[in-house]
């Protein structure tokens, strides 16, 4: 059986940014977007923009049409189709069954408890007890087991090894798809070649490799910009309920996100229209710039 994904040649540039919507965009989320944004075009690529809806129970009504009104609110517009990973079940179910034929995956029963008990990172319980789909989620033999890459901002990330090493999960027991093979197949379906987001994202990153390799298809090329924190050391996220930016007025939370950046935007960028705030931002984005931290904590 052939990989049903395809062979696509990374010889252009194509970004992407990939929202849930389990919430609106807040400041956070702005940040990666923006750095997404210009770092493909200062590079002549593409952006594209993704919706990652598999997992409805997280999902805001509404979220991913307010998500695309606010891109485009603050002149952060893509090049292609938007993909809603929603529509790709077919895609991921080929790749399942892709890897159940070619011998791995398998079939996994245990318990959060369970793995918590065996120290926090599965061991592989399941791998040799062919259990049936019945109440199983769905385990990736991890043959690959990268654990250290190169960064386009960080420079060089080593992760757990022994979390690298896992038997990760690309289907759910409630037979929601895993975030790990959807992402891997749908950055392989839109040919994606760099991937920008935040530090949140550092470790799983690993795991994306080992899946590619496994996959034997070329990975992108990752930058992982730093987290917006609190003073109580939270990162803005939906979960913990960070504030929408405001499409009405996006100026002043545009040159926030270039100055959180490093990208010193001149203070009378701040009267300008978000078009005129996005072409300078083109022509002026410095990757030596970008702070080589995994965190800021935000000014109060």
């Amino acid at each position: 059986m052939v990989l049903p994904l395809p062979r696509r040649p990374q010889s252009s540039y194509r970004g992407r940014f990939a929202p849930s919507p389990s919430g609106l965009l807040h400041f956070g989320s702005l940040i990666s977007a923006l750095a997404s944004y210009l770092h493909a075009k200062s590079c002549q690529g593409k952006w594209l923009v993704r919706i990652e809806d598999i997992d409805p129970p997280r999902e805001q009504a509404g979220a991913s049409s307010a998500i695309l009104s606010t891109l485009e609110a603050f002149g952060l517009h893509w090049d292609e189709e938007v993909l809603y990973q929603s529509k790709q079940t077919q895609v991921y179910l080929d790749v399942l069954d892709y890897l159940k034929q070619q011998k791995l995956s398998y079939f996994c029963q245990c318990t959060r408890a369970e793995i918590k008990a065996a120290g926090g990172i599965y061991p592989g319980i399941c791998k040799s007890r062919e259990h049936a789909a019945a109440n199983s989620a769905i385990r990736l033999i991890n043959s690959a087991g990268h654990f250290q890459y190169q960064d386009i901002f960080q420079g060089a990330i080593s992760c757990d090894p022994a979390l690298a090493r896992e038997d990760f999960i690309l289907l759910r027991k409630d037979g929601l798809f895993a975030y790990q093979l959807a992402v891997v197949v749908d950055d392989i379906c839109q040919g994606i070649s760099h991937v920008i987001r935040g530090c949140d994202l550092l470790e799983p990153t690993a795991r994306q490799l080992s899946f590619y390799h496994i996959l034997e298809r070329p990975n992108p090329q990752y930058g992982h910009v730093p987290l917006a924190v609190t003073n109580e050391g939270y990162k803005l996220s939906k979960q913990n309920k960070a504030p929408a930016i405001d499409n009405h007025h996006p100026q002043p939370a545009l040159v926030a996100a270039l100055t959180f950046l490093g990208q010193e935007p001149p203070a009378e960028l701040i009267s300008a229209s978000v078009e005129e705030i996005i072409a300078w931002s083109i022509g002026h984005w410095s990757l030596d710039k970008v702070p080589r931290k995994q965190q800021i904590t935000l000014p109060e």
